[in-house]
């Protein structure tokens, strides 16, 4: 597959025409800020180090996307499909991720402070070294996520039982 590199212009352009297959292109780095792409389709693209705070992705497609290191603080993901998306090291901080799909997501040394995963499903997600402080992870699906290394200090209605933890998980009490 082809990946097109397309401009933050470009993309918000076709967008507003009506276009919303996105599928396989590449905005690395750029500037979305507040941009409303509800039900935008960006599977296999690339938004590695995008800009994206205070957008809203809600119901997008986001399935293997890459965006490591992207700052995604306050954006809206709201039943949004992001599994095997690879978030790794990206900023999540306030998200709203209810009811979205982060089944085999790459959440690596992620930043989710404070957001909002009510219902989400983190089944098989690799949250090693994220932080997790102060969300919501009521009804979250936790399904075999790696959480070694994890920071869920004062997270809100955690069920770990199936997640799979180590000494270095630090718990919702503040202690693995």
């Amino acid at each position: 597959m082809k990946i097109q590199k397309l401009s933050d212009e470009q993309l918000l352009a076709q967008y507003s025409e009506g276009q919303r297959n996105f599928n396989a292109i590449d905005l690395s780095g750029d500037n979305l800020f507040q941009a409303d792409l509800t039900e935008i389709n960006l599977s296999g693209s690339i938004l590695r180090r995008a800009y994206l705070p205070y957008g809203n992705l809600t119901q997008a497609n986001l399935y293997q996307t890459e965006l490591q290191d992207a700052e995604l603080g306050d954006i809206q993901l709201y039943q949004a499909n992001l599994s095997e998306a690879n978030l790794s090291g990206a900023n999540l901080s306030r998200a709203n991720l209810r009811h979205a799909n982060l089944q085999g997501a790459n959440l690596q040394k992620a930043n989710l402070q404070g957001a909002d995963l009510y219902n989400a499903d983190l089944s098989n997600a690799d949250l090693r070294y994220a932080d997790l402080s102060r969300a919501n992870l009521e009804k979250a699906k936790l399904t075999k996520a790696q959480l070694a290394g994890c920071n869920l200090f004062r997270s809100r209605l955690v069920d770990l039982s199936d997640a799979e933890c180590d000494r270095t998980t630090i718990g919702p009490e503040g202690y693995s």
